[in-house]
């Protein structure tokens, strides 16, 4: 019998014995990066993806991506809104650079990283 589910805000209440669950909006942060590096950026390269690294951590960045060009950059963030995403944004070490910033929350975000893993009864 399914899980009946009622869903109140960003608030999803499961209906069984002792279950209740908060789930926290997700979003994709869209970043547009230089057309070209100084040495200064290359610099903060290694503190930013240090910062990213403990934000995944925490459980606060998803995933983290850069395009092949290096010129575009996606983010997933988990924030309670976007303006909590944005203050998390402007910590990394090279928002100066950033050209662009796009904040957009999702409606679904489903991966195979959030799936709980195959059991083996090996």
């Amino acid at each position: 019998m399914p899980i009946p589910a009622l869903t109140f805000g960003k608030l999803l209440v499961l209906e069984c014995q002792l279950c209740l669950f908060y789930f926290m909006p997700t979003f994709v942060v869209s970043l547009r990066l230089p057309d070209d590096y100084d040495e200064e950026f290359i610099a903060l390269i290694p503190s930013h993806r240090d910062f990213i690294n403990r934000m995944i951590n925490e459980k606060i960045v998803e995933v983290y991506a850069i395009s092949s060009d290096r010129s575009r950059g996606w983010v997933t963030i988990n924030g309670d809104d976007a303006a909590a995403v944005q203050a998390v944004v402007e910590q990394f070490p090279l928002y100066n650079y950033l050209q662009a910033v796009e904040i957009d929350e999702l409606f679904i975000f489903d991966s195979t990283a959030s799936r709980f893993p195959h059991i083996s009864l090996n």
